[in-house]
């Protein structure tokens, strides 16, 4: 993994799930040793979108046309 210009990285989509690590969420670096760590902060921060667990779920067998043509009917 590289490190940007501006020191950024992009943390992996797997580790991102297992901590629930959403758009918005503080994340802080700790310290220990010779080691740094990436935890979710404790903090606080903007809390996950309330429908961010909807994501995914829909069951409608429709095509994004089909459900843009109810939306526009009459």
């Amino acid at each position: 993994m590289r490190v940007t210009s501006k020191g950024q990285v992009t943390i992996p989509q797997r580790i991102r799930n297992k901590l629930g690590v959403h758009p918005n969420t503080e994340v802080e670096f700790v310290e220990e040793k010779d080691r740094v760590y990436l935890r979710k902060s404790q903090k606080g921060g903007l809390p996950p979108s309330r429908f961010l667990k909807l994501r995914g779920v829909a069951t409608v067998n429709m095509t994004t046309e089909q459900i843009l043509a109810l939306t526009r009917a009459d």
